[in-house]
């Protein structure tokens, strides 16, 4: 009686595992579902887990450039080449992602919008740096604008280790006059635009000179990106500087009036003091361009010809 009990039961466990392994490929199959990876959109994918998200090392600049080229703010755009997929979001950053299904796949940052490459009063290029680290270095890749039918990525290489470059297609750069620098500037910046040209013209600065002027003005434009260091004036030993020539000439007529007052001064009470011929004093040659205002000043001093003068 036991026995035939335990027969049927045992009979019944095979029965139930048989049908668990029939019906265990269909549950599972119920159950697998294939996830594409979402779009990154930069570094700011609500959809990821936050360990997973790309980590910026810095805030990308101020959108800045042509107006109509603003419009591509916010935008991104997708370009896939072999295994990887390139994602260009303009004003913001630029990333790269494997598309494979290796554990240890690199998904990171190629640079990070920073400043314009301006050549020959043109926009020529977007530079994206300060990316993911690089051995010693960091990430960056240089995206050069094109014309093209519609706004796209066409093109990816890199040149050298880790600097990558980017052709990006769009027709807002087709019009021949859409990608220079001038008309963006303000009226001050192109008033100091013209003072600078025509101060190479009249060879009073020379061509160092001229590029130091035109860079001046484009980082206050906030095209490209300041380096300057604000240098620390020793309190004990604070020295005078001239905003312009023209200032500077000023302050030396002021001070040659008072060396003369002063030796007037030691002659009525019959000092001896050493006199200079009057003919070593001279004014010194302003240098400002005709038409410009008293307020105006050339900046760039490193580039003044003043050992020629």
């Amino acid at each position: 009686m036991h026995g035939s009990i335990a027969r049927i039961c045992n009979a019944g466990r095979f029965n139930i595992l048989f049908l668990v392994l029939q019906c265990t490929p269909f549950a599972f199959a119920g159950k697998m579902k294939i996830v594409e990876e979402p779009n990154t959109f930069g570094l700011n994918n609500p959809l990821s887990a936050q360990g997973n998200r790309l980590q910026p090392r810095v805030s990308p600049s101020p959108v800045s450039g042509p107006a109509h080229l603003h419009r591509l703010s916010g935008k991104c755009f997708s370009y896939i080449e072999s295994t990887y997929k390139y994602e260009f979001c303009p004003f913001h950053n630029i990333t790269q992602h494997e598309q494979t299904f290796r554990w240890n796949a690199y998904s990171g940052i190629l640079g990070i919008w920073q400043e314009w490459e301006i050549v020959n009063n043109t926009f020529l290029a977007m530079w994206m740096r300060e990316g993911d680290s690089c051995g010693s270095k960091n990430r960056q890749t240089k995206v050069i604008l094109s014309c093209g039918i519609s706004s796209k990525l066409a093109q990816v290489s890199e040149p050298s280790t880790c600097v990558y470059s980017l052709t990006f297609e769009t027709p807002l750069v087709c019009h021949p006059h859409s990608l220079l620098v001038y008309p963006t500037l303000t009226d001050k910046l192109q008033k100091q635009w013209d003072e600078a040209e025509q101060a190479r013209y009249e060879e009073l600065i020379t061509e160092q000179g001229y590029n130091n002027l035109l860079k001046d003005i484009f980082e206050e434009a906030g095209f490209l990106k300041t380096q300057k260091v604000a240098e620390k004036q020793d309190v004990n030993n604070p020295t005078k500087t001239f905003e312009s020539l023209e200032k500077c000439s000023e302050g030396f007529h002021r001070q040659s009036e008072e060396i003369e007052r002063l030796r007037a001064l030691l002659t009525q009470h019959n000092i001896p003091h050493e006199k200079q011929p009057a003919e070593k004093f001279q004014s010194p040659v302003n240098v400002v361009p005709a038409g410009a205002s008293q307020d105006s000043h050339l900046r760039g001093d490193t580039g003044l010809l003043t050992d020629l003068l």
